[in-house]
């Protein structure tokens, strides 16, 4: 059983940072890819960062590029988010998600495993 679990999630100002984590656990493969996904109420959910575990290739919604960090300890299991500069249009549920190969897939669908989610709020 493979199981993700997000932390870091909270409120902040406009201009400000914050800093995410996924732990994953149970069985895994040697390479996968690993992504951040977010959505909004009343949105689709919606691709923002993934990076593959073996090369560390990485992949940016255009909307995050510049702003946002994404990388992985694999020692540790854990993906993170470096999130700067913050908007309130960045407010949303973060989840992280997990497939068993190293393509920076930005569809959710493509997909097997999910965190519960994070809520980041912005303030203006």
């Amino acid at each position: 059983q493979v199981q993700l679990v997000e932390s870091g999630g909270g409120l902040v100002q406009a201009g400000g940072s914050l800093r995410l984590s996924c732990a994953i656990s149970g069985r895994t493969t040697s390479s996968y890819t690993m992504a951040w996904f977010r959505q909004a109420p009343g949105k689709e959910r919606q691709f923002v960062t993934a990076i593959t575990s073996i090369s560390g290739f990485t992949a940016y919604a255009d909307s995050v590029k510049g702003r946002f960090i994404i990388s992985r300890d694999n020692a540790k299991n854990t993906l993170y988010l470096q999130m700067d500069n913050l908007k309130p249009e960045d407010t949303a549920v973060y989840y992280c998600a997990a497939c068993w190969n190293s393509i920076l897939w930005r569809t959710p669908a493509e997909y097997n495993y999910w965190g519960q989610g994070t809520q980041v709020t912005v303030s203006s």
